[in-house]
């Protein structure tokens, strides 16, 4: 066994537990020195008043030995009732001054007295122990409370856990050994440390100054100085508790690694099924202008010739559109979109239309008014989704843009906003949530079958990169309304840190066509 550091400073022992081990003996000791002390002065007074009641002095030095019960228990008590009835013999039973005695009816009257001390000091000592055992149990109870408050309140690594042990305890350093091997009854190669709090932590039981078997796969380990009882059951039920917390934390893992592979699983599902119909038809349409065009002997007018190459380009560009969305769903659900960041007026973040939808579109956006802070790449793809979803619902609706302020973000911050308005149709208040989960789509047939259903959900998940959000709400009249809302810039030229879970940043900028990209990490 190795050398036992010193004991921590008293201050360690912030629940009192190591105290509880001295107790007993502290009693002891103090009984010992009242079992001389009370009945000599006692009898001391009886002498001095002169008081010859016999049967009185002698329950007045039972309520000494009593009270010499009450602090040292029964041996103490027991002592008392010894000096107590040689006291009564020399001073105050015939003839004083000696110590025999003449009557033999005092003779049983001091046995009684004796052994009812006796009894007495038995019946106290018994309730002393019960309640020396109720005191334990409480600061038992009570540390258990203070660590579960500290485990719940803090955020719970299983280090903060050992800690809160260590200094409750007043040891050096704790260790939690975990049994990696089934079977492997000795820590050895199939153990592992999981965790340890304090200073030398020890990593073996030959090592540590005690043991404690939590279960059958985890160990505490002690080093500073060995367990008393009371302090071990206090490591056991720690070590329960603990076991507990890991095998919970491993349990909800184990649920969330289940719930992202489900998900995951869903997604992949859905993306095979929208890659069989979504992206079959261009390439169908692609084929067939391309195998047109190579056929031999086939003399195609310029129109003809014209119209073909523009179906190609319109099935390639819409082809372009529906893996651009795959990639960034993909990077959105990974967390690797890095923004950005910097003071844009709202202006900076509308893109160039084309030509049938600018007809349609009522911009009222000023070129001044409140900055906010975005990524100006990421929030033309936000407007543009949003923009293309409208024009897809809302057949022969104008499109409305406006900006202005929305109140009060989180923290207090105030928020920005653009708002997005058709008069289409509109869509059901119970659904509007539900237009920003991946791959919903409104019909299946005509215009609005075209896509996959994640233009809103990429919109959705660059606006909260940016520190914001979407919210879908009912035109007044009929139609839908999508308010982007992004936190107010502090001043007008700062720039901002990156946010976001990405690993980096690529900016890619906008083709010739005018369509706006995307600034997303590398998968």
């Amino acid at each position: 066994m190795p050398q036992r550091a010193p004991l921590l400073p008293a201050r360690e022992h912030r629940l009192g537990l190591a105290k509880l081990g001295t107790l007993d003996r502290r009693r002891t000791l103090w009984g010992l020195a009242l079992a001389v002390i009370l009945p000599s002065v006692v009898e001391a007074i009886v002498v001095a008043s002169g008081y010859r009641n016999v049967a009185m002095t002698m329950l007045v030095q039972l309520a000494a030995a009593v009270a010499v019960a009450v602090v040292g228990g029964l041996w103490p008590a027991a002592f008392a009732a010894v000096v107590g009835a040689l006291l009564l013999n020399y001073f105050s039973v015939e003839p004083i001054g000696s110590f025999q005695i003449a009557d033999p009816q005092v003779v049983g009257e001091l046995a009684i007295f004796i052994a009812v001390a006796c009894a007495v000091g038995l019946a106290v000592g018994a309730a002393t122990r019960r309640y020396e055992q109720a005191t334990r149990a409480q600061a038992d109870a009570r540390a258990m409370a203070e660590l579960a408050r500290g485990m719940l309140g803090s955020g719970g690594s299983i280090e903060d856990f050992l800690e809160r042990v260590r200094a409750a305890l007043g040891l050096r350093a704790v260790t939690l050994l975990d049994r990696r091997e089934p079977g492997t009854l000795e820590v050895g190669p199939g153990w592992a440390v999981v965790a340890s709090a304090g200073s030398a932590p020890p990593v073996t039981p030959p090592a540590a100054d005690d043991v404690v078997v939590a279960d059958e796969d985890y160990t505490l380990l002690a080093g500073g100085r060995a367990l008393e009882p009371a302090e071990r059951r206090m490591m056991e039920a720690f070590g329960a508790y603990l076991v507990a917390i890991r095998q919970g934390r491993q349990l909800a893992s184990s649920r969330e690694a289940n719930r992202r592979l489900e998900e995951g699983n869903k997604i992949r599902t859905s993306i095979l099924r929208a890659v069989s119909h979504d992206l079959r038809t261009p390439l169908s349409g692609i084929k067939l202008s391309v195998s047109s065009l190579r056929q031999p002997g086939v003399d195609f007018a310029p129109e003809e010739r014209a119209e073909l190459l523009a179906t190609i380009e319109d099935y390639t560009d819409r082809l372009s559109a529906l893996v651009g969305n795959l990639l960034d769903m993909s990077r959105i659900s990974a967390d690797s979109v890095t923004p950005l960041l910097r003071t844009v007026r709202w202006r900076e973040g509308i893109p160039k239309w084309p030509a049938d939808v600018a007809a349609r579109i009522e911009d009222r956006v000023s070129d001044g008014g409140p900055a906010v802070v975005a990524d100006p790449v990421l929030l033309e793809r936000v407007v543009a989704n949003l923009v293309e979803n409208a024009v897809k619902h809302a057949p022969g609706s104008p499109i409305e843009l406006e900006a202005g302020l929305a109140g009060a973000g989180p923290g207090g911050r105030g928020s920005g906003e653009l708002r997005v308005v058709d008069h289409g149709a509109g869509i059901p208040p119970e659904q509007l949530l539900a237009v920003f989960s991946p791959f919903q789509r409104a019909g299946d047939s005509g215009a609005q079958a075209s896509g996959i259903g994640l233009g809103l959900a990429v919109a959705k998940g660059f606006a909260e990169a940016m520190g914001g959000g979407i919210v879908a709400q009912q035109t007044p009249g009929g139609g839908l309304t999508m308010r982007v809302v992004l936190p107010l810039a502090e001043d007008d030229g700062g720039a901002h840190p990156p946010v976001g879970g990405g690993r980096g940043a690529a900016q890619q900028r906008a083709g010739d066509d005018g369509d706006p990209a995307s600034a997303v990490s590398a998968p």
